[in-house]
């Protein structure tokens, strides 16, 4: 195999109604003491003009935290999405 066919997600990904578009705030499930995440970006989304870029459960995103910790704040990290209130087919 290639080197470019190597990388990717491991095992099948099911189509899910994206939830989350980039501006969204999120809260944040773990321990790290970051309160609530905003979505500036959404790993591996190519894109097309005019539509925003949106999360899934299970989709990596680049977030910063915007209320929590003083030295969480004012960072970009990532993050993985792990649940969405919009319904999923």
């Amino acid at each position: 195999m290639s080197k470019r066919g190597r990388g990717g997600t491991a095992g099948n990904k099911f189509r899910m109604s994206r939830g989350l578009p980039v501006a969204a705030t999120v809260n944040c499930a773990d321990n790290t003491g970051a309160k609530n995440l905003y979505i500036i970006s959404v790993k591996g989304i190519k894109g097309r003009l005019n539509r925003l870029p949106s999360a899934c459960v299970g989709d990596m995103v680049m977030a910063t935290v915007k209320k929590g910790k003083p030295d969480l704040r004012k960072k970009v990290m990532p993050a993985v999405i792990v649940r969405q209130r919009k319904p999923w087919r």
